[in-house]
């Protein structure tokens, strides 16, 4: 099977420059309350003064904002964090990590979205800001990417997501919203959140936590909750002794008569907008994390925490390994992960104006290939091709992520030299052998070259050489340089 994402994606007219469209007739189909004509707004704040007036007239129902955190506590997937957020990372070829979390608020009708971005956060700021300026989605709609900052009331950077939307809520309280929805905006996963809005509610919780499925096997480190048959949180920890499994504790049993339950929180929270303020700014004003601080001392004074129980796929990117994996399944023809081809719930992302893909006697079977890329007498199977990815005549890729580049580069035109003195131009050079591995954009991969980790190394740090191993997959470092010849 060969899926070829040439050029743009069908939802996407490239004649918008930069504006995704096809959004109207959906919010048309779902919902009429946001019909407008009057395009939305996006940018970017980083200063302590509001940029735009208040607006004067709010719609009645003032509705759900998600506010979307672009990287992790923690940078797990390094490498490719060295120079970008985990929101920004480039997947399945076209896309960043980042439109999963953004597509599924616009396919659930949440018309306001917050981005708060922080660390190394240049790319996932410019991909929000180009991306998603033009939603169609009605007079309120925006966009809005709040870049840290440091002001006189506050010095210093975001010290976690609670002290983020806590520094954040004189920009958010723009607009009369009764609930806010905080998403991690490296998952992968489709979730229509009007769902877990519903839930909330109708249970008139203060805060409702998205869990995973009791029969899911993993600890993403947002926490554990134990609720009760009405799903009634109970107990919030942040660390598991064994694996979720159904248990009855003399504590709960002073609480109700029914058998409790553990799931893994997803770091995914709805929460009444009055609550927030109360928690962020009366109950717990130095709190800087929700799993570690705001949630368990919620519960510890009485509000009602509900939980929300997620079964379907989901990917926290916890490490290089399961990034890897999440590409690898979209070249399957089986679905058996995230569907990047589901018209119902569409992926949305940047529309770039690039040349289809040239193909020249090339032999490629169950991969996936984005837009501009230009494949000369090379065999691909099971990768994943990125964006204006120059693959040279020879080569053999198998089983690999291959991100592409920013730029075209001309052959006729010199290089330039890297440290050892040897012209490579960007791209996979002739007659080059790649198993297993990610190649970060912008690498430049010589002749000859055998990526292949010959010697079955499972964790390595080679920085200085353009590469790590991490699980057994090589990570070929973003503006690398791997000369002829070489083997990994």
């Amino acid at each position: 099977m060969v899926i070829l994402q040439l050029s743009l994606p069908t939802h996407v007219n490239p004649q918008t420059n930069g504006a995704i469209t096809g959004l109207t007739r959906t919010c048309q189909k779902r919902s009429s309350k946001f019909h407008s004509t009057l395009p939305p707004r996006l940018f970017i704040t980083n200063s302590h003064e509001s940029q735009y007036p208040f607006s004067l007239f709010h719609p009645a129902n003032e509705g759900v904002a998600a506010i979307v955190f672009g990287d992790g506590s923690e940078s797990r997937l390094y490498p490719l964090t060295k120079r970008r957020s985990e929101g920004a990372i480039p997947i399945a070829a076209n896309y960043r990590l980042v439109d999963a979390v953004v597509s599924n608020c616009i396919n659930s009708n949440i018309n306001k979205i917050y981005a708060l971005t922080q660390c190394n956060s240049t790319s996932l700021n410019s991909h929000l800001s180009r991306a998603y300026s033009g939603l169609g989605l009605g007079r309120e709609g925006l966009v809005e990417v709040i870049a840290a900052y440091q002001s006189p009331e506050y010095e210093g950077w975001f010290q976690g997501a609670a002290d983020a939307v806590r520094r954040c809520l004189w920009v958010m309280e723009e607009y009369p919203v009764s609930e806010f929805l905080i998403l991690p905006g490296h998952h992968l996963y489709k979730m229509d959140y009007q769902k877990i809005i519903e839930a909330h509610r109708n249970s008139k919780a203060d805060i409702t936590i998205a869990a995973l499925g009791a029969s899911r096997d993993q600890d993403p480190g947002f926490g554990f909750l134990t609720v009760n048959s009405e799903n009634q949180v109970l107990e919030f920890r942040l660390k598991s002794e064994s694996k979720p499994i159904s248990f009855v504790s003399e504590e709960t049993s002073r609480k109700c008569n029914d058998i409790a339950y553990c799931y893994s929180s997803m770091g995914i929270y709805l929460i009444n907008k009055d609550t927030v303020v109360k928690l962020l700014r009366e109950h717990f004003p130095k709190a800087n994390d929700f799993a570690s601080e705001v949630i368990p001392g919620a519960i510890s004074i009485g509000m009602k925490v509900q939980g929300f129980i997620f079964n379907e796929y989901w990917e926290d990117m916890r490490s290089i390994e399961a990034f890897y994996q999440a590409n690898m399944e979209s070249t399957k023809k089986a679905n058996i992960g995230f569907n990047f081809f589901d018209k119902e719930s569409p992926m949305y992302t940047l529309p770039r104006c690039l040349p289809s893909t040239l193909i020249t006697d090339a032999v490629i079977t169950d991969s996936v290939i984005g837009g501009g890329c230009i494949l000369n007498r090379c065999k691909i199977k099971g990768t994943v091709v990125g964006m204006r990815a120059k693959i040279r005549e020879g080569a053999v890729i198998e089983d690999s992520v291959i991100m592409g580049s920013d730029v075209y580069q001309m052959e006729d035109i010199q290089c330039g030299m890297n440290k050892k003195g040897i012209d490579i131009p960007i791209g996979i050079g002739e007659d080059t052998q790649i198993r297993k591995a990610i190649v970060d954009k912008n690498a430049r991969i010589g002749k000859n070259v055998l990526i292949i980790n010959k010697d079955n190394v499972q964790e390595g740090n080679n920085e200085a050489n353009g590469f790590i191993i991490s699980g057994g997959i090589v990570v070929v470092l973003c503006c690398a340089v791997i000369p002829d010849g070489s083997i990994v």
